[in-house]
């Protein structure tokens, strides 16, 4: 990569997009461009093909898709499948078509089997059954990441996939119907707050185990592997630490200031009941995580409060 190559990152103003625009921006990288979904429409083939013809970008990150919790992926499995699909579709495609340097695709953790063996290394891709709950959101992914190992392989496209595992951080998704755990958990605890009330309800137990990673962390890691990384196999970007949804609340609570109770509400699914990424492969390329859980917290939630006027809500 060079610093003067045209760089487009599709998903710009999400979660994962905006933090990969800030680490490139902070490298050097000069010409990072996005589109809002307004301005380019990534489930249009037409629109898509345009765009690429008219921008002719050198590198293209792949980090929009449609996204949310178990409730948004248990009531609207259709969606998820058929609109991520369209958009890998098109944007692969064209990365081959328009001759696109180096294409990098964003998956997620949850492409796994069910009963994974924890932790997770990325050879366990398509051995066992997937979680119910998100199985079409996952379906969707894995379809991009082999396509993009296809490509590589049939043409010789420089197209190189990442798994991340949990991610939080700014502009976050805060919408209660659609929201992942942490996000749900910082608006819930702020709004308990301020509002003075004595318990905020959890779904499930607390008991299932999960590995969270502070966004512009998996930022860094995604613009370390476009400079270092060439591999037909995914990479998983996460910590390699877990805990308990029990211990993540409790930090979430203590970083917020809450003290009124937590209630289980233990008939809400629990999901996967363990979910560890293995890192080893990442970390022997020569890149490790700077930001623990608690720091995170903090600036997440630090962010939240400075932009609960602007953010998804």
């Amino acid at each position: 990569m060079n610093k003067t190559d045209k760089i487009y990152v599709a998903g710009h103003r999400g979660l994962v997009g905006s933090a990969i625009v800030r680490n490139l921006q902070a490298k050097g990288y000069e010409n990072v461009i996005g589109r809002t979904h307004r301005e380019l429409d990534l489930t249009n083939q037409a629109m898509v093909q345009g765009f690429f013809e008219q921008e002719k970008p050198d590198i293209v990150v792949l980090a929009a898709a449609k996204v949310g919790g178990i409730n948004a992926n248990n009531t609207a499995p259709a969606d998820f499948a058929y609109e991520n699909m369209q958009i890998q579709c098109n944007v692969i495609e064209c990365c081959h078509k328009y001759k696109v340097k180096k294409l990098l695709f964003l998956g997620s953790t949850c492409i796994y089997p069910k009963m994974a063996p924890q932790p997770i290394p990325e050879d366990a891709l398509l051995t066992g059954p997937l979680e119910e709950t998100n199985e079409a959101y996952a379906i969707a992914k894995i379809a991009g990441l082999e396509m993009c190992k296809f490509f590589k392989r049939q043409y010789g496209d420089d197209f190189i996939s990442c798994m991340p595992t949990n991610l939080y951080g700014p502009y976050d998704n805060y919408d209660l119907e659609g929201s992942h755990v942490m996000p749900a958990m910082i608006r819930k605890f702020h709004e308990a707050k301020v509002n003075n009330m004595p318990s905020v309800e959890l779904w499930g137990t607390g008991t299932p185990l999960r590995e969270f990673l502070y966004v512009d962390d998996m930022a860094d890691a995604c613009v370390f592997l476009l400079e270092n990384y060439e591999g037909e196999q995914h990479v998983n970007i996460g910590t390699g630490k877990e805990v308990t949804i029990k211990e993540l609340a409790e930090t979430v609570q203590k970083v917020v200031g809450y003290e009124g109770e937590i209630v289980w509400n233990k008939n809400m699914p629990d999901g996967t009941p363990r979910k560890l990424t293995n890192v080893d492969k990442l970390h022997n390329l020569g890149w490790t995580h700077r930001i623990e859980l608690e720091e995170g917290v903090k600036l997440a939630y630090e962010w939240f409060k400075d932009n609960v006027d602007n953010a998804r809500m």
